[in-house]
């Protein structure tokens, strides 16, 4: 039984990648941060209680700033695979918190490989590395695509990104990048643009909410699902030599476009309900990402599987459920916090 350990498992990538690994049989550990509240309802359908014998997922408490304990760990451990998905991943926050965003994006990524380096394991290890690090670099993008950051988030993703390479040619440790292009999904954190337009768009829809603010609305990004995305992070380990790859759908839509799209779906007029608010701009733009994944494509034998209208129509349809249940509370009298939340 092959061990695989991840960073980042109670993120949207990493719920969807310990699904993928648990059914093709790994044994799965997964880094979590020690919290007063549990943060774990993307992974809570996998967990099994460690004491029963069929059990191949386990948590473990610990912090990619905390060099000595990520050793401990993965010396422990010793996984035939690491995913390293752990990061602080939103662009817009990390221009307010750069220097946390650099500790634990950038250097975060340094400790593992140290420990992989000093441990002595032998492992293959995976780096999510963005598609931010392109910048403002015209599109598409590609893998010889020079990096021009825009963001303390973006910039951090590169040094990850260098060291990784650095690792594997000074040492000989199997690293590979996956630069993966904007991945989302119903389970996608509420504070990225996305999962923000079909969450509210789903409670105004219901009366929960009244107006939804958003920043840049011509920003282009290329949107593919989550879910396959993680297929490409598996595949890129099962390579004989670790090599980098761009992972992307190869068509681009705009932050409007989106928005558009699914108040229609919901039957609505996108311009009586979408305001622009100036503080969700970013201090540096990215105008457009567009992703180039011939290399995947030919190499990994990868192919996205769901398009961008499904990726709607999925994050949709989730959200109205949510959107629902919030209503049945408010009606029965509960408060409901998040359908009085204007974002």
């Amino acid at each position: 039984m092959k061990k695989a350990f991840l960073t980042g498992i109670t993120g949207q990538d990493g719920s969807y990648l310990a699904e993928l690994l648990l059914g093709k049989g790994y044994e799965v550990h997964g880094l979590i941060r020690r919290s007063s509240t549990f943060n774990t309802d993307r992974i809570d359908h996998l967990y099994r209680d460690f004491h029963d014998p069929n059990t191949r997922l386990f948590l473990h408490y610990g912090d990619l700033s905390v060099s000595g304990q990520l050793m401990d760990l993965l010396h422990s451990i010793a996984p035939d695979e690491i995913y390293h998905l752990g990061a602080q991943s939103h662009v817009r926050v990390s221009f307010d918190m750069p220097e946390y965003t650099g500790d634990i994006t950038g250097m975060g990524t340094l400790r593992i490989l140290e420990a992989i380096r000093k441990t002595g394991i032998k492992t293959k290890f995976y780096q999510a590395s963005s598609s931010e690090m392109f910048g403002a670099v015209a599109p598409p993008q590609n893998e010889n695509t020079i990096f021009q950051p825009r963001s303390p988030y973006a910039a951090a993703k590169v040094y990850a990104y260098y060291i990784a390479q650095n690792y594997r040619d000074a040492y000989g440790i199997f690293a590979a990048n996956g630069i993966l292009f904007n991945h989302e999904s119903p389970r996608r954190g509420e504070t990225f643009v996305t999962r923000k337009i079909t969450r509210a768009a789903t409670q105004i829809k219901l009366g929960l909410k009244e107006k939804l603010y958003l920043g840049n609305l011509d920003a282009k990004r290329d949107w593919g699902f989550a879910g396959d995305y993680v297929e490409a992070m598996w595949m890129m380990l099962q390579q004989e030599k670790p090599d980098d790859f761009v992972i992307a759908t190869g068509e681009t839509h705009s932050v409007r476009e989106f928005a558009e799209i699914v108040f229609a779906k919901l039957g609505l007029d996108y311009n009586k309900y979408v305001m622009v608010d100036q503080r969700y701009f970013r201090p540096t733009e990215v105008d457009v990402l567009l992703g180039d994944s011939a290399k995947a494509k030919k190499i990994l034998g990868w192919q996205p599987k769901i398009s961008f209208e499904n990726l709607i129509d999925m994050m949709i349809a989730a959200d109205l459920e949510l959107a629902k249940k919030e209503k049945t509370l408010v009606e029965a009298g509960f408060a409901c916090n998040s359908s009085k939340r204007i974002t």
